[in-house]
């Protein structure tokens, strides 16, 4: 249903094609209306179009490198490349799969270039971990997960610039590492 953001990896934009035609044309299609009021309403408020600098811009992924689903039992970890082109922040969100929701009883559900005591690797790059249990020493930079269910991930970037939308800065995909 989503095509990838950039070819050969799992980010998609997380909007549907026909919603994004609609929202394109203002809806001018009398026979394809893809979503109902409420619809509009939250893609107009929530995932903005192409506007560098300012607002926001999400991408989300539900499965890993390898194409598999993200599995909360297991421990997955998203390098974030250095000097996010952004005017703000960056944020990456754990869902869970089946709600759409925040997990449930978790103790923080996103880290960001703006959480406390983020570790950054010697290229400014940065490592963010999903998993049920806190990798050694990667407690800054790490998102629980329930190891009972599936999750999905939204990584928005606040004040998006130019490379986001041309794609010459590109997100990796999130890779399963085994422990």
């Amino acid at each position: 249903m989503f095509s990838p953001y950039y070819p050969g990896r799992q980010w998609v934009f997380p909007i549907a094609p026909d919603v994004i035609g609609g929202l394109q044309s203002q809806f001018a299609n009398p026979d394809s209306y893809p979503v109902d009021g409420r619809g509009v309403t939250y893609t107009m408020a929530f995932f903005s179009t192409k506007h560098s600098g300012i607002g926001q811009y999400y991408l989300m992924a539900v499965k890993d490198k390898d194409g598999q689903h993200f599995a909360g039992a297991n421990t997955y970890r998203l390098t974030v490349p250095a000097r996010a082109p952004v005017t703000q922040y960056w944020s990456a969100t754990v869902y869970d799969r089946a709600t759409h929701a925040l997990i449930r009883d978790s103790s923080r559900s996103g880290r960001s270039s703006q959480s406390p005591g983020l570790q950054t690797n010697a290229d400014g790059s940065v490592d963010i971990w999903f998993g049920p249990r806190v990798p050694e020493d990667k407690e800054s930079n790490w998102v629980p997960t329930n190891p009972s269910g599936q999750f999905e991930v939204l990584f928005r970037f606040y004040g998006p610039q130019k490379p986001v939308f041309d794609k010459t800065w590109a997100l990796p995909d999130i890779e399963r590492i085994d422990e």
